[in-house]
């Protein structure tokens, strides 16, 4: 190994986060390998989603479902309950999916090659990449956010990204061991997440800052390079509570495919991240005295919601759906935008009981 490993994984031994999913180095030096079902679960969940954020989810589901046997037994629906508020939903039904095969076709066992992890679904060049390394060790180019951010300081690298992600590959593809790949590949990481920060980077701390170039010359924040972000169109549309005198709640599951795919909801007009919903009383299912509450506001990837909030007592329905009981709404796998038009017109039904 050369020098820039062997300081980074000396560093690497002394300050890993320690996370639910991974085993420490020092475990690892004794032979302790990592579950592949962990690995591979907390990278579908770690994507474009934090650390801090995924840890209870990937918690949850490991108590719910020990093993990938579990998993691939779930019930769909309970899958998405649980992944309820974690976002990008379509990659919670590539989880069940990819439980699926794991469990029948190759009978609990993961593949352990980038190119057969490639073949499940959900799991594109970044995941299998990183699940062959940390959970088989075998040596591959892994580029995450973190990563991207530690190579184009140290490389001074003035390509505006995603562009600048393949030399980001080059990079990884040179430096990554032959021995300890995935201690490598995770110590990457958690330099970029603990020491190499997007502002403020604590350089005095980094293992690898004598060789640094954008240390060197004082330009860590520059780096990486980016393009002007566009910007977010904000999209408009209303969403309607029917409630029952008994407290339910109308819901029905939204299709699989498309925004919040296969995840409970309200009654809503036809928004997209291209287009306007309706708006106003007009756009209620069916006439009634509704009452108009405060609009929510949600953030997409690429487009921000506004969506008018009503409400109404009716026993009225609204295509096939089914009525949530208030001690039942919590555990629906209602999406964060759809929790919030709750919340707007009835906030009781989220709010934590104090014990007596």
């Amino acid at each position: 190994m050369d020098s820039f490993q062997i300081r980074l994984l000396a560093w690497y031994d002394k300050h890993a986060r320690v996370l639910p999913w991974r085993i420490s180095p020092q475990d690892g030096k004794l032979g302790v390998m990592p579950d592949p079902y962990h690995v591979w679960l907390s990278e579908v969940m770690l994507q474009q989603t934090t650390v801090a954020a995924v840890k209870s989810y990937f918690q949850k589901f490991i108590r719910q479902w020990p093993t990938v046997f579990d998993l691939a037994q779930a019930d769909t629906d309970d899958v998405m309950k649980a992944w309820a508020g974690l976002g990008y939903y379509s990659r919670a039904r590539n989880l069940k999916a990819c439980a699926d095969i794991i469990a029948h076709e190759y009978k609990g066992t993961f593949p352990e090659t980038q190119a057969e992890l490639m073949a499940l679904p959900g799991v594109g060049d970044y995941t299998s990449a990183a699940i062959a390394a940390i959970a088989f060790g075998k040596k591959c180019n892994v580029v995450d956010g973190n990563i991207e951010r530690v190579v184009t300081r140290h490389t001074a690298n003035a390509t505006p990204l995603p562009k600048a992600k393949e030399d980001c590959r080059t990079f990884m593809g040179k430096v990554t061991p032959e021995d300890r790949p995935g201690d490598f590949v995770q110590a990457m990481m958690d330099l970029g997440a603990t020491v190499c920060t997007p502002k403020n980077p604590a350089c005095g701390e980094c293992p690898v800052h004598l060789d640094c170039a954008a240390k060197q010359s004082d330009t860590m924040s520059q780096y990486p390079v980016r393009p002007a972000k566009k910007p977010k169109p904000t999209r408009q549309g209303a969403a309607f509570i029917v409630q029952r005198k008994d407290g339910a709640i109308w819901l029905h599951k939204r299709p699989d495919k498309g925004l919040l795919g296969g995840m409970a909801g309200l009654p809503t007009t036809g928004w997209t991240a291209s287009l306007d919903g309706a708006v106003g009383l007009d756009a209620a299912p069916f006439s009634g005295a509704w009452n108009s509450f405060k609009f929510i506001r949600h953030t997409f990837t690429h487009f921000h919601l506004e969506l008018e909030v009503w409400h109404i007592h009716s026993n009225n329905t609204v295509d096939e759906g089914w009525w949530s009981l208030p001690e039942d709404i919590k555990n629906e796998a209602l999406p964060t935008v759809m929790k919030k038009v709750v919340i707007a017109a009835l906030p009781h039904l989220f709010q934590e009981r104090k014990p007596k």
